[in-house]
């Protein structure tokens, strides 16, 4: 079987067997792609540890980000979502008997730590209360930006809500998240209030928690809110709250996150908390909370 065959059920197992959503498929594919257009190979046996090798040098000088009027090389940690999607390739051929490179040997490059953007507690007290609450606009947005400092969603987890997903009765629901797994989030007071003052405010008939405004609001297309708009708004009130650095729906989901562990969360809580995977992801977040740390020593810890 050619790897063209072999490429496309690779896929279609990544999304049905899997769980794995249309974007992460697609980004796959095009890794994969790039791969065997390179390699010039049409059998899985023909794959080598020489063309991995000459793959990895090709892509490293290959353009990433301009910055000023220079092009920056494309980031290792690019390069490394090229060599994930083809060692994930691989060891699909392993589990179906298909003799190939081992995946194995296959290395990733190394990167540096992730830095985290966070805005300060004064930053984000200011972006809350940017919104204009008196119109119904303002108070969609006060209800978003509540509902993601308190239960960390993911944009896409946060625009994929229906009404009918979230009681208000109680203080947490059940979301879906990457790979199609539940977890549970937690809502806190003022974002419970932000979003029943919104909803009680609505005219709309929709079933999605969260709905766009403006002119194009009567094209007869879907009203859900997108992620595009989400990040829009967050631009706009970060703006008028004189916030300088990027803001991001991720940045809200990364105070979330150090605000847990600054006060004292365990790591695996912050993880279920997140929907991450793998602690390892997780861990990211622990090198703002060392002032926690000194303290935890200070105070147990050589008396």
């Amino acid at each position: 079987m050619n790897l063209v065959e072999l490429k496309r059920q690779f896929l279609e197992y990544l999304e049905i067997e899997r769980g794995r959503s249309v974007k992460t498929v697609e980004n796959y594919d095009r890794y994969l792609e790039r791969f065997f257009e390179f390699a010039k190979v049409k059998a899985p046996k023909d794959l080598t540890e020489e063309q991995i090798r000459e793959f990895r040098l090709y892509l490293n000088r290959q353009p990433g980000t301009k910055v000023g009027g220079r092009m920056e090389p494309m980031k290792r940690r690019t390069q490394n979502y090229y060599l994930i999607a083809l060692r994930v390739f691989l060891k699909f051929l392993r589990k179906r008997g298909i003799e190939s490179l081992n995946p194995e040997r296959i290395e990733l490059a190394k990167v540096p730590g992730r830095s985290l953007d966070l805005i300060s507690p004064t930053e984000l007290k200011r972006l809350m209360s940017a919104p204009n609450t008196k119109t119904l606009e303002g108070k969609r947005d006060k209800a978003i930006l509540e509902l993601f400092f308190s239960t960390g969603l993911r944009i896409s987890e946060l625009c994929g809500l229906s009404i009918d997903d979230v009681d208000l009765t109680r203080d947490e629901f059940s979301v879906r998240g990457k790979g199609d797994k539940v977890r549970v989030v937690f809502i806190s007071d003022e974002a419970r209030s932000s979003l029943q003052d919104y909803l009680k405010h609505r005219k709309d008939m929709d079933d999605a928690l969260f709905v766009r405004y403006g002119r194009k609001v009567n094209d007869g297309g879907d009203l859900r809110i997108s992620p595009r708009a989400v990040q829009r708004i967050l631009k706009k009130y970060a703006t008028q709250a004189g916030i300088t650095r990027k803001v991001t729906p991720h940045v809200i989901r990364h105070s979330f996150a150090t605000d847990l562990l600054s006060n004292g969360a365990d790591l695996r809580s912050v993880q279920a908390l997140l929907g991450h995977a793998n602690i390892g992801t997780t861990q990211v977040y622990t090198h703002v909370t060392g002032k926690h740390l000194r303290e935890v020593h200070k105070k147990f810890h050589g008396k």
